[in-house]
C-alpha cells in the first residue's frame, strides 16, 4: 500500500429532517450568502425549509449558477460577497452549486487574477484565506459535499478546469435523502453513473496491495448496481434513496483513493466533451470510460478481471473476463439510460478527437492515467473509438 494522509473535516449530517439543524450548524450571527441554481429549490420546498431554519440570520441571495458553473457568473457572486461583507456561504443544490461556492470561497480574498485559480490549478491550504461555507445537498452525484475538489467552466474559452486543496472542504453538509423525490429521471440516472465512474477511476488501475480500499470500492459499485435502476423509478423509497445518496458521497470523499493509484483520464476527456457539446457530465463519462478501458486493455487487464469476477461473477480466462467486464459495464450504463456513443449525442462528433488532443497538447497534458502512459495518440484513439 502507498503512503497516504487522510484529512476530511466535513461534518456530514445525514437523514430525514436534518435541514432544520442549519440554525445550529451555521456560525452564530454570520451574514450568509445563500447560493443556488436555476430555482428548483423553490418548487420542491427546500428553499422554504432553508429560510425557516435560518430565521434570524441576515441572508443575501445569489441564484442562477449554471449546471456547469461558469467562471463569469461566479465572479459576480464574488463581487457581491465582497460588497456585502459576507461571513459564510451556504450552497443549496447539487455538485455544480457546491463546486461554484468553492470557487467563490477561494476567489474572494485571492491576491491576483482569480482566473489563475483555474488556469494554474492552485491548491488552497490556508483556511484563514478562504470564506467558510456549508452545503445542503439536493442532487446526489459528485461527492462535492464531502471533498475538497471543484470543477468550473470558463465560458469564453470553453474550458472546464479543476482546482482544490485542504481549505476547500465544506464545514458541514446536510444530506437528506428525501429531497431526491422531486428530481427528474435524467438527473437520477446521471447521479448513479457519475458516482459509479468516480469509483472506477480510483479502482480500475492495476492490481495492488490496497485490499481494503478495493473491497470498499467494490461494495459501492455493487450497491449502485443494486439500487440504481430502482431509485430512478422509486425515488420516494427511503431505503433506495438513502443508499443512493450515501454511495455517491462515499464514491468521492477521498477514502477509497488513499494508498492506491488512480486514473482520472476519463474525467479529463469527459470534461472537454461537456465544454464542447454541453453533454451532461455523467453521460460523457459513460461514452469515454469503456473505450478507454479497451484502448488501455493490457494496462488494466488485471484489474478488469478482478472487477469482472467480484462485481459480475464472471468466469473464464483473464482476458475473457476482462473483456466481458467492459461489456457488462456498458450494459449497466444502458440500463441507467445512458448513450455510450458520442454520435448518439451530437451530429458534430467528428471534430472531438482533434479538438481535445490539441487542447491537451497546449496545456502540456501529454501523459495521463495511473501509469502516465495514455499518450495523446492513445487519447485520440479513445475518443475516435467513442464515436
Amino acid at each position: 500500500m502507498l503512503n497516504f494522509e487522510l484529512y476530511n473535516p466535513t461534518q456530514l449530517v445525514f437523514g430525514k429532517g436534518q435541514i432544520e439543524k442549519l440554525s445550529v450548524l451555521a456560525p452564530y450571527g454570520a451574514k450568509i450568502l445563500l447560493a443556488y441554481g436555476g430555482g428548483s429549490i423553490f418548487k420542491n420546498g427546500i428553499y422554504e425549509q432553508v429560510k425557516t431554519a435560518l430565521s434570524g440570520f441576515e441572508i443575501v441571495e445569489f441564484g442562477g449558477i449554471e449546471a456547469n458553473p461558469q467562471f463569469e457568473t461566479l465572479m459576480k457572486a464574488v463581487t457581491l460577497i465582497r460588497e456585502e461583507k459576507i461571513d459564510f456561504i451556504l450552497a443549496v443544490g447539487g455538485g455544480s452549486i457546491i463546486d461554484g461556492v468553492k470557487f467563490m470561497s477561494a476567489a474572494v480574498h485571492f491576491e491576483g487574477n482569480p482566473i489563475d485559480i483555474l488556469l494554474k490549478r492552485i491548491l488552497f491550504k490556508d483556511i484563514s484565506k478562504v470564506v467558510p461555507f456549508g452545503t445542503v445537498l439536493t442532487l446526489p452525484a459528485t461527492g462535492s459535499e464531502m471533498n475538497s475538489g471543484s470543477v468550473v467552466t470558463i465560458k469564453t474559452t470553453q474550458e472546464k478546469l479543476d482546482f482544490g486543496g485542504s481549505a476547500m472542504f465544506p464545514k458541514f453538509s446536510i444530506c437528506d435523502p428525501t429531497v431526491i423525490v422531486s428530481l427528474p429521471k435524467r438527473q437520477l440516472q446521471n447521479g448513479v453513473v457519475d458516482a459509479y465512474i468516480h469509483v472506477l477511476e480510483q479502482y480500475l488501475t492495476y492490481p495492488h496491495e490496497g485490499y481494503l480500499q478495493d473491497r470498499i470500492a467494490e461494495s459501492i459499485l455493487q450497491t449502485l448496481i443494486q439500487v440504481g435502476p430502482q431509485v430512478v423509478e422509486n425515488p420516494s423509497d427511503y431505503a433506495l434513496a438513502s443508499n443512493f445518496m450515501w454511495s455517491c458521497t462515499m464514491a468521492l470523499n477521498g477514502l477509497i483513493q488513499k494508498g492506491v493509484p488512480s486514473d482520472w483520464a476519463t474525467h479529463m476527456i469527459g470534461h472537454e466533451l461537456t465544454a464542447l457539446y454541453g453533454i451532461d457530465h455523467a453521460r460523457t463519462l459513460a461514452i469515454i470510460g469503456p473505450n478507454l478501458y479497451r484502448i488501455m486493455f493490457e494496462t488494466k487487464k488485471g484489474k478488469l478481471a478482478q472487477y469482472g469476477k467480484r462485481i459480475f461473477n464472471l468466469s473464464g480466462t483473464e482476458d475473457e473476463i476482462a473483456h466481458e467486464a467492459i461489456k457488462k459495464t456498458v450494459e449497466f450504463f444502458h440500463t441507467m439510460g445512458m448513450q455510450t456513443k458520442l454520435s448518439e449525442c451530437t451530429k458534430d462528433y467528428e471534430k472531438a478527437a482533434n479538438f481535445i488532443v490539441n487542447r491537451f497538447e497546449k496545456r502540456g497534458w501529454k501523459a495521463l492515467g495511473e501509469k502516465q502512459n495514455i499518450t495523446l495518440e492513445k487519447l485520440k484513439s479513445i475518443v475516435e473509438m467513442s464515436y
